[in-house]
């Protein structure tokens, strides 16, 4: 198997004839899928989704994928193709569409509607091409073959890609439910033929790859929430995506067989919704869906609310609930439905929220104490089928942190891949398909681009640092008045501290050290403002470090009169 290397450079120039193979996220991590393919000095794009912050990124919004690589090709993309609707695989669309607003986005109709909606508000009307299972498109010089795949949001597919350097197949997010809601099956039959043809590369989901066995089916989730619903005394509020529109309306159903009424709280919740009712994709019984205002006017007995925040995000309905930051108010008999899986990383996040809706008296109900969600995501036994069907030249494991796509690799190994033929890369590392072998060749930039606010790009390894001092140690800030002709202190020195957990009176030992070091440094001939800024850093900093074992962020200011 052949896996980056720490050292790599940039890539040479693509061989006439060959496929370059681009990862920009989603290798080494869950979310910010991006998947850039050349051919001819052509570039398709697959996906461009957003990476969640976790709590060692303070302030963070989302996190992007690095454009820098295609930045000065922008000319040279075809198109985007978007796999489904989520967030990891279409969010990061607006931030890329702002640098050149007309680059196509294919899709399937589900698809495309939710990624319309998202950019009306960044004020984008995009090009789009609306495709289903089955069809095949032109793209440039390459040559798009549609599949469905069966996955937790209805209408996702995965794409073959044929240019003269041979046949490329990814598959986005997929698992193989023999009993999906909608009816719509990975379409196996598909792979088989294209298998046939001959799959020189195959990109293959590794989200499950550590998952022995199969993924049981949506289905049986059904009899669990109407289990659930059977015993709760007062309401029940659901948590989910707002994008599994499959578990929305098993949620519908169980709230019309049992007599309740539905609101849905949320912007995001309240508009794909919306989006699904009207495309088809979501059956709502008439005057089951009521106004969240309304809900004060019916027992309690007869409400479910449906929100978002299964992965414990700060400022989701269901944190804000858990904080008693939110209009509605949890009390003790109410009912808790975290209807989704954890995301690695949210971990302690979702606990953090669990044990918030406990303490209100809340009976909570998670995939952790009941199957109220499953994985929309190949199993080991699926993708060891997928592959026997598939029989690819080439594997290259996507989507999945590093221990899912090693386990990706072995699963393919096992079914007669040759190791030499099985790509482990991360993101911007380049994997060039060549005579029918493909190969690490390179590496692009490819970094986290955050986005804090309207800011997209600001905030830098360095600031997020500073924050996480800011957050863990607090800060103290020194402002001292030095007269420019000798030096010395004519005003100050005066400590201000937030967050330090340093008493403002224990502040009054340190004042002697820095008027000594001060005056010494004036008998130096030491008058640089920077130089007298770092001396104030240092005096105050290792006073609090000997007394005080911490190192809060120390903010000098000296100032010349």
């Amino acid at each position: 198997m052949s896996h980056p290397h720490p050292e790599l450079g940039p890539p040479p120039e693509l061989p006439e004839g060959g496929l370059r193979v681009t990862p920009l996220g989603g290798l080494g991590e869950i979310g910010r899928n991006m998947t850039v393919f050349e051919y001819g000095g052509r570039l398709l794009i697959v996906d461009c989704g957003v990476l969640f912050p976790e709590e060692e990124q303070p302030g963070i919004d989302l996190i992007l994928p690095d454009f820098t690589s295609i930045r000065d090709r922008l000319d040279d993309i075809e198109g985007i193709v978007l796999t489904h609707g989520h967030e990891d695989h279409i969010g990061g669309v607006p931030y890329l569409l702002r640098e050149k607003p007309d680059i196509p986005l294919i899709g399937s109709k589900l698809t495309l509607a939710l990624i319309e909606a998202k950019l009306q508000e960044h004020r984008i009307r995009p090009y789009t091409l609306e495709v289903e299972e089955g069809h095949t498109e032109r793209i440039g010089p390459f040559e798009c073959e549609f599949v469905s795949v069966n996955h937790s949001i209805p209408d996702a597919l995965a794409v073959a890609v044929r240019t003269p350097a041979g046949l490329v197949v990814h598959t986005g997010d997929f698992k193989m439910d023999q009993l999906p809601l909608d009816g719509r099956l990975t379409d196996l039959r598909t792979f088989a033929r294209i298998g046939e043809e001959g799959i020189d590369l195959l990109l293959s989901d590794s989200t499950n790859a550590e998952v022995p066995g199969f993924v049981p089916p949506e289905s049986e989730i059904s009899g669990v929430l109407r289990q659930v619903f059977a015993g709760a005394q007062k309401r029940i509020i659901v948590a989910s995506f707002a994008s599994h529109v499959h578990r929305i309306q098993q949620i519908l159903d169980a709230a019309h067989e049992y007599g309740r009424r539905v609101a849905f709280v949320g912007r995001s919740m309240v508009r794909n919704m919306g989006i699904a009712k009207e495309l088809g994709y979501l059956n709502i019984p008439d005057g089951l869906l009521v106004d969240v205002k309304a809900l004060d006017d019916l027992p309690d007995d007869e409400v479910v609310l449906v929100c978002t925040g299964s992965q414990g995000e700060p400022m989701a309905a269901l944190s804000r609930m858990a904080n008693r930051e939110h209009q509605i108010r949890i009390v003790p008999g109410d009912t808790v439905i975290l209807a989704s899986s954890l995301i690695p990383g949210n971990e302690n996040a979702v606990y953090r929220v669990i044990n918030g809706l406990t303490r209100w008296g809340a009976n909570v109900v998670h995939k952790g104490n009941a199957k109220v969600h499953v994985s929309g995501h190949a199993s080991a036994g699926e993708l060891l089928y997928f592959y026997n069907i598939c029989q690819p030249n080439n594997l290259m494991p996507v989507h999945g942190e590093w221990r899912h796509l090693r386990a990706n690799a072995e699963l393919g190994a096992k079914t007669g891949v040759p190791h030499d033929h099985i790509v482990i890369a991360e993101d911007g590392v380049v994997v060039d398909l060549v005579g029918g072998k493909a190969n690490i060749t390179g590496k692009v930039q490819a970094g986290y681009v955050y986005v804090d606010g309207l800011s997209v790009g600001d905030v830098t390894e360095a600031s997020l640092k500073d924050r996480r001092i800011l957050g863990d140690e607090g800060i103290i800030s020194v402002f001292v008045v030095v007269d420019s002709t000798t030096g010395k202190i004519s005003g100050g020195p005066h400590i201000q501290s937030r967050g330090s957990g340093i008493d403002d009176a224990d502040f009054a030992n340190v004042l002697p050290k820095i008027d000594e070091a001060l005056a010494k440094s004036a008998q130096d001939g030491i008058a640089e403002t920077h130089q007298l800024q770092q001396l104030v850093r240092r005096t105050v900093g290792k006073w609090v470090s000997d007394n005080y074992r911490r190192r809060p962020m120390i903010l000098p200011v000296v100032v010349e009169v």
